[in-house]
């Protein structure tokens, strides 16, 4: 039987490296992007069929796509928007530029790429949209402004994609991870010194504290390895009606349930002290 062919975005490492090594294992044909040509090259070495896609691009994205679907015949299973960054900060630290940034990676570059394998997906009669959220696309936390508005709307854009998919068999499925072992920090702390001025920021003496917690390798309260998001992602490829969202790590659970149950004042304090406030 022909292999089902699944497409991830961000493959370099952590989460999406972990996806494509264990849905290869698993018999799937995996498509590797990443942004880098020295990962696209370190991923073919490894096996992979792999591709250049940035996301920042339009141009990447639509070569990509049209690269998959030359390869397989015009038909693709599964995509599975992994690529993504967070950049750190206050919302008063943000620039128009900064912010765009990371719309144009997190957001319209995942919802580009998405537009473009429908149609191969409508044509076969089936699919799977699997979309990578947080636990930040149910709570905000402080300072992590730009990610929060990011990954809320993607679950707005995956949530309208479900309703108006609802007549196929193109499924979308949200994955909400916590903390997972990956580079998010390092690429967060990158993100970081390239757009965020400290020393002119009222909040400077909470960024020396931040900037000393993504240079740490201490790991966050519940963190789980990679390999949980793959179980997840399983589940929503191969269930006969997957679900709409797979919570992944403790606080993803305990922040949904908190923001159901709890009022506004009580739910912000706890937030705020997760944050670190600035306090501590």
């Amino acid at each position: 039987m022909e292999s089902k062919t699944v497409l991830i975005t961000g493959c370099s490492s952590g989460i999406g490296n972990c996806l494509a090594r264990g849905l290869r294992e698993r018999g799937y044909r995996v498509f590797a992007g990443a942004r880098k040509e020295a990962d696209v090259a370190a991923l073919s070495a490894a096996g992979f069929e792999s591709l250049p896609l940035d996301l920042d691009s339009s141009g990447s994205i639509r070569a990509a796509v049209e690269t998959v679907l030359d390869r397989t015949q015009g038909r693709l299973y599964a995509l599975v928007n992994n690529g993504a960054y967070g950049q750190p900060g206050a919302v008063e630290d943000l620039s128009r530029e900064t912010l765009r940034a990371q719309f144009e990676t997190n957001l319209f570059g995942t919802q580009e790429l998405t537009n473009l394998v429908i149609p191969a997906m409508r044509a076969q009669g089936e699919g799977r949209i699997i979309q990578m959220s947080s636990m930040l696309g149910i709570v905000c936390l402080a300072y992590r402004g730009a990610y929060n508005a990011t990954k809320f709307a993607l679950e707005a854009l995956s949530d309208t994609m479900r309703l108006e998919l609802r007549n196929t068999n193109i499924h979308v499925s949200i994955i909400e991870p916590g903390p997972i072992t990956s580079r998010f920090r390092v690429n967060a702390y990158a993100a970081f010194k390239r757009h965020i001025d400290r020393e002119h920021s009222v909040y400077r003496e909470y960024y020396a504290r931040v900037e000393k917690r993504l240079e740490g390798s201490k790991p966050l309260p519940f963190t789980l390895p990679p390999e949980a998001v793959l179980k997840k992602v399983i589940r929503a490829l191969e269930a006969r009606r997957p679900k709409a969202r797979y919570a992944v790590t403790f606080p993803t659970y305990l922040f949904a349930v908190l923001r159901r149950v709890l009022p506004v004042r009580a739910l912000d304090q706890i937030l705020a002290t997760v944050s670190n406030g600035g306090q501590r």
